[in-house]
């Protein structure tokens, strides 16, 4: 288990930069990054290595720190044991534990409310880290970064109180179920059923394709409140679900072509007796709830698919300068450097709209149509990236053996969940041929 002192010192990185930057006003906060920063700091496209470390004009030097720290965790804590784990169709209980100790659980999250209390940009370092070390088992993003936001904008005091903390710790997992087997991407699909029974309400139905759903403690439940409302949006509510309730049942873990280590299960509920307590965000309030939340989500799902692209990169690139045909290296070929000067190129325009992105949500500013559009481009890219990248290996891109295998299966899923491609492509049109 890792010590205390360590999650203590990752605490002291973000206090001295992070911390203190955000008590600074925006304006302030982001001339002064830009003068200090954008001479000294480097584009992925003008570096020798994509994932190097001090690069890109949106992070500081104590930004770099954090990243160290992050991506020794994952070198150590998570690549060894990934291959059991995805055996195992789940990570430990352990690595959960450890994240928080370390401080990379809950970063973003107010230190008021038990959280580490990073910024928006310290969060991102966690995800492109994961990413970088190519093991998707671990559901700490969603856990930190999509659920746990929920509890600490719309809970009362006592949810945040009872869970945000032993989230942060990685003592208590948390989830959330949309998806439906007849409802996915429409949320007003959906069927479970939340009826009131004097001040308690009683919870029927199932979800399916939920990440972290097998090993959860806590699960965000998307429910019907109000069967008569004008539209489904109108009458849908949040409730916090506690491992353990009566009534709360976990399928059996999903078995997918990707994400074999990321536990995935389907979810029921039976007759769940849930007090008023457990409702999160106000009764018929659900809807527009999740919709404040999903462009965080969308470029989540985004800045872990240009951190895929600049791992896969890296990965194929060092693969050619090695593997011999035709006596030399297939890098000697003009296929081989034109296919790489492609994947480099399309890279750094994927991470440049991603990192304005992410400069633009730290200051409170993405729009639901930017998510939409990083969410669709990138991970779009994502599995252009891994095809080709899998080519070049040639056959041995088609070895599990092979990381560059588990990155090209891991990708597939990018497009399809947080709201499919499709559906990003229908939202961006909205705001374009919509009369104002």
């Amino acid at each position: 288990m890792a010590s205390m002192g360590a999650a203590k010192t990752m605490h002291t990185v973000l206090s001295k930069g992070c911390l203190i930057r955000n008590s600074l006003p925006a304006a302030y906060q982001l001339s002064r990054r830009r003068y200090a920063d954008e001479a000294s700091r480097p584009g992925v496209a003008q570096v020798d290595n994509m994932m190097e470390i001090g690069t890109r004009p949106i992070f500081s030097e104590e930004h770099d720190m954090f990243r160290q720290s992050v991506r020794r965790f994952f070198q150590e804590e998570v690549i060894p044991h990934h291959a059991q784990w995805e055996k195992d169709g789940n990570v430990s209980k352990e690595v959960w534990e450890k994240a928080g100790a370390m401080g990379i659980l809950g970063v973003n999250t107010p230190e008021k409310f038990g959280g580490v209390g990073g910024d928006v940009l310290s969060a991102a370092i966690t995800w492109e880290e994961q990413s970088y070390a190519n093991c998707s088992g671990p559901g700490f993003a969603l856990h930190s970064d999509i659920i746990m936001p929920y509890i600490t904008h719309y809970g009362t005091p006592e949810q945040i109180e009872k869970f945000v903390p032993r989230m942060t710790a990685g003592t208590c997992i948390g989830a959330i179920a949309m998806t439906e087997p007849g409802a996915g991407s429409d949320l007003q699909g959906i069927r479970t059923v939340a009826k009131k029974d004097g001040d308690d309400y009683i919870l029927n139905g199932s979800k399916v394709f939920i990440t972290n759903g097998y090993m959860s403690d806590l699960v965000i439940v998307v429910a019907i409140t109000n069967t008569e409302a004008k539209s489904k949006a109108h009458g849908i509510s949040l409730f916090l679900v506690e491992e353990g309730m009566p009534g709360f049942k976990k399928g059996k873990k999903l078995h997918k072509i990707g994400m074999k280590a990321q536990d995935t299960a389907e979810l029921f509920f039976e007759d769940v007796r849930l007090p008023k307590s457990a409702l999160l965000g106000g009764e018929n309030k659900g809807f527009y709830l999740l919709m404040n939340e999903l462009p965080q989500e969308r470029l989540l799902i985004a800045a872990m698919a240009m951190a895929s692209c600049e791992w896969m990169f890296e990965e194929t690139r060092n693969y050619v300068l090695e593997r011999k045909a035709f006596g030399k290296t297939i890098s000697n070929l003009q296929t081989i450097q034109h296919k790489l000067a492609e994947i480099k190129t399309e890279t750094a325009v994927g991470r440049a709209f991603v990192d304005q992105c992410l400069d633009i949500h730290s200051q409170r500013g993405l729009d639901s149509t930017m998510a939409s559009m990083a969410k669709y481009w990138c991970s779009d890219l994502q599995n252009s990236v891994a095809t080709r990248c899998v080519q070049m290996h040639g056959g041995w891109g088609f070895m599990w053996e092979y990381p560059i295998a588990r990155a090209f299966v891991d990708a597939r899923v990018q497009p399809i969940y947080g709201g499919s491609n499709e559906i990003m492509k229908e939202l961006i049109a909205r705001t374009i041929t919509s009369k104002s």
